[in-house]
Formats: structure tokens, sequence, C-alpha cells
């Protein structure tokens, strides 16, 4: 299908093929997100819907020097093309490093960040894993 959708120059529905084949290889990570304000130090720009922001993410664990240990997953919005400044939505991540990621539960809180201080906070909706 991949190929097909790229022969065709469909390129959002061959970008969305190699999402959902990622997932069935390393899992699916849905959360709510929701993008801070920006009198509140969030995001001016919205979070492009289709996987090309790579922000860091902050899992709850610590560096053995006791900072936020930060791990990179890039983020598709879920039924919209972007999601605006300040707004909540749904959206899917894709970590770079899957296997850390296997701790999530639904329920969990964990923060975005693109520098200091964190830009949104999310709600783990779905983690489900392959095996």
């Amino acid at each position: 299908m991949i190929n097909t959708a790229e022969c065709m120059w469909r390129t959002d529905v061959a970008a969305w093929c190699h999402w959902g084949r990622g997932e069935s290889v390393h899992g699916v990570f849905r959360a709510e997100l929701r993008l801070h304000a920006p009198a509140d130090g969030g995001r001016r720009v919205p979070v492009p819907g289709r996987g090309v922001l790579r922000p860091l993410w902050h899992l709850g664990g610590r560096t053995p020097a006791g900072d936020p240990d930060l791990l990179v997953a890039r983020v598709w919005v879920e039924s919209a093309p972007e999601l605006p400044p300040g707004s909540t939505g749904s959206v899917r991540l894709s970590p770079l490093s899957p296997m850390l990621w296997r701790h999530l539960r639904p329920g969990m809180t964990i923060t975005m960040h693109e520098g200091r201080p964190a830009v949104a906070t999310a709600t783990v909706i779905e983690a489900s894993h392959p095996g």
C-alpha cells in the first residue's frame, strides 16, 4: 500500500502507512496533549499534525546526575492537520527508543519539552506493545 500511495503522489496516505507500520512493530502510544498557552511559556506556533515534530518527553525518569531523563518521540495529531497553541487534542507518539516507553500506562502524565520549561503535558490514553 505504501508503494501504491507513493506512486499516486498521495504523500499523506503514504506517511500514515509508514506511521502504522511503525506502530505495528513498536507499539501504539496515544495521549491527550494539552499545550500550554503562549503567555505561560507554551508554543507560539501550532504543532504540525503529520509526525514532523520531534520534541523531547519527560516520562518520569532521572539521569544519574538527577536531571530529567528526556526522550525523543515524533507527534502525529489525530483528526486535525495541526494543534493550535494553547489547545488540547489527541496525539499518537512514535518514540525513538520505544523500549524505554514500555512502562507507560493509561492515566500517566508525561511532559513535552522544547527547551525549558515544559511546553505541554499529556495524559496517556493508550499504550500497547506488540508480542
